[in-house]
């Protein structure tokens, strides 16, 4: 069986192979009589036949991709449509690109005599930078979608064009992402001005220079710290500030400074507006804005100036307008910065002082903002203060105390009219500017002082008017004196030889880095920098150390620099780590 099967399949193949060699063997014979004969040329029917079936090379390069679809619902729909409607016009040279392509933005056709007009917003704060013309071809549908519909202005609205689409989600983004008040533009036009550098002697050089790249670097800080709409004055209370409790402090911490990349060595609030100086070994100034909810960066940098090879150890505003920054390292010069102008000014000698006024890092402002009070570098016969003019840096006069090992600290009187001297040994003198001489002098009673502070209200008006001296020593011991107890009832100044202080702490046994009294007179912070978290705050009315605060989950870290706020409600801690930790003090 298998075999007849074979003898009938190829029986088969043999029969259907069998008229081709007929066939070929007819053309040999007739190849004779037709191989004289022309090819026929194609007519006009064929040629467009042809065409339409394969297509020729010319029209293939012009139509590349012009047969491509955005959507890819409905493609063959889309393409049978625009073949049939240009086939007899001659192909698609004729036809516009919106013609071809089109964006289902809805679930259902789009109507394009349904676009609603684009609302004139105004200027939007600047010409675009680039524009693509197909957003205004594109056809959106609001109500189709549902993530949209929050979109409409009214519930009647549906198709939008492209650049209207774009308009209304920045719209929405802005509603929810308002722009903080430190970001928003001056009302006024904005005037560009170039930093101008003066002689070498006088300024420093644009290249050394560095001011960080935001929208206010380039132009003068008094355009910032004039514009009500970016910063607000802080407001001058007509009421007295509540007097705090001596037991509990009621103090919450507050967003940190972003981090700076040196440890802090000064910390100086503005006298007017919520600005926050700080500076380190780094070289740099930095101006934050207090601004806790400012979003995205609570407490944004306004802008920084950086001056090579000069490590910053003291740096402040100048009271009371707060419109110079005064800035000094361990060199020969120090620096001025004048805020409505920008400029920065340095000045490289005392005159009349060149021996005695050899390095400049240790300074300090008078309240009054007419003097500036530098330690000197001798010691011979004690120690120098030197006084200069605020406002032409020239020498006024110098305060010399008497001792061994030099000046370790001194404090300025509240109304600028005196200083407070204590030398390394113990010595405390009372040096008036106006007569140029010590009112009054006694000796600490404590082991090696290093630092002094002034404070308090309704003291001697002999003295300033401050009722608080707090002296800190070596030792870890702060002394407390009060100033009412050197007058007499007529108000004359009566100072014993070694005065008793009124109280002694004794909570570190390091030696005391800084003391700070609040512009209330109603807390004292002392620190210490050798210890971590080596910081107290105490009740001046009551000289009693606060015990809630600060806690062992308190970072500090080793503090060394702490300031007050304008209004005594704001603290802040500057550690070597270079963070700047802020403490909202309520009463």
């Amino acid at each position: 069986m298998p075999r007849q099967r074979s003898k009938k399949s190829s029986a088969s193949r043999k029969t259907a192979q069998d008229p081709a060699p007929l066939i070929h063997h007819e053309d040999e014979q007739s190849g004779s009589d037709n191989e004289d004969l022309e090819i026929l040329e194609k007519d006009a029917d064929e040629e467009e036949l042809d065409k339409l079936v394969l297509g020729d090379g010319s029209a293939f390069m012009a139509h590349l991709g012009g047969g491509m679809d955005v959507d890819s619902e409905d493609n063959s729909d889309v393409a049978d449509g625009l073949e049939d409607e240009n086939v007899g016009e001659g192909g698609l040279e004729g036809v516009d690109d919106a013609d071809l392509f089109f964006l289902d933005s809805g679930p259902s056709a789009v109507d394009p005599s349904a676009l609603i007009p684009g609302s004139d917003d105004g200027h939007e704060g600047g010409s675009a930078a680039w524009e693509d013309s197909d957003d205004e071809r594109l056809a959106v549908s609001l109500a189709g979608n549902s993530r949209l519909r929050k979109l409409r202005v009214n519930e009647d609205e549906d198709v939008v064009s492209g650049r209207e689409y774009t308009k209304r989600l920045r719209r929405q983004f802005e509603r929810l992402n308002p722009v903080p008040e430190w970001a928003l533009p001056s009302a006024r036009p904005a005037k560009r001005r170039r930093r101008s550098s003066a002689a070498s002697d006088s300024s420093i050089s644009s290249n050394e220079m560095d001011v960080d790249d935001s929208d206010l670097s380039a132009l003068p800080l008094a355009r910032l710290l004039q514009d009500a709409g970016s910063l607000t004055r802080t407001p001058v209370s007509s009421t007295k500030r509540p007097k705090l409790r001596p037991e509990v402090l009621d103090i919450q911490r507050s967003r940190d400074i972003p981090r700076q990349p040196s440890s802090i060595s000064s910390l100086s609030f503005h006298p007017e507006y919520p600005v926050l100086l700080s500076s380190g070994p780094a070289s740099t100034l930095y101006l934050h804005h207090i601004a806790p909810n400012a979003h995205p960066t609570p407490h944004p940098l306004l802008t920084s100036v950086h001056v090579r090879h000069t490590p910053i150890h003291t740096s402040s505003f100048l009271y009371p307008q707060g419109d110079k920054i005064f800035f000094a390292g361990r060199r020969k010069y120090f620096h001025v910065w004048d805020l409505p102008s920008g400029n920065i000014q340095k000045v490289t000698r005392v005159y009349g002082q060149k021996k005695e006024q050899k390095s400049m890092e240790r300074f300090k402002l008078s309240p009054c903002g007419r003097y500036m009070a530098l330690v000197g570098s001798s010691r011979k016969g004690g120690g120098t203060v030197n006084i200069l003019d605020a406002s032409s840096t020239q020498w006024i006069a110098t305060a010399r105390i008497e001792g061994k090992n030099g000046v370790a600290d001194f404090a300025w009187w509240s109304d600028g009219e005196g200083l407070t001297i204590v030398g390394k040994g113990g010595e405390v003198g009372e040096w008036s500017v106006e007569s140029r001489s010590y009112i009054a002098r006694w000796i600490d009673d404590g082991y090696g002082p290093t630092v002094i502070t002034l404070g308090g209200k309704h003291g001697p008006s002999s003295l300033g008017g401050d009722r608080w001296v707090v002296i800190g020593s070596q030792s870890g011991i702060v002394n407390i004196y009060d100033r009412k107890t050197f007058t007499t009832p007529k108000g004359e100044l009566t100072f014993p030889e070694r005065p008793e202080p009124k109280r002694s702490f004794d909570q570190f046994t390091k030696p005391i880095s800084n003391l700070e009294i609040s512009p209330d007179g109603q807390l004292l912070a002392f620190s210490t920098k050798w210890k971590a978290d080596g910081l107290r705050l105490a009740h001046l009315p009551s000289c009693t150390v606060y015990k809630n605060w600060p806690t062992g989950n308190t970072p500090l870290g080793r503090i060394t620099a702490v300031a007050f706020g304008r209004g005594s409600d704001l603290l802040a801690v500057g550690n070597e780590g270079g963070n700047v930790r802020l403490f909202d003090i309520r009463a």
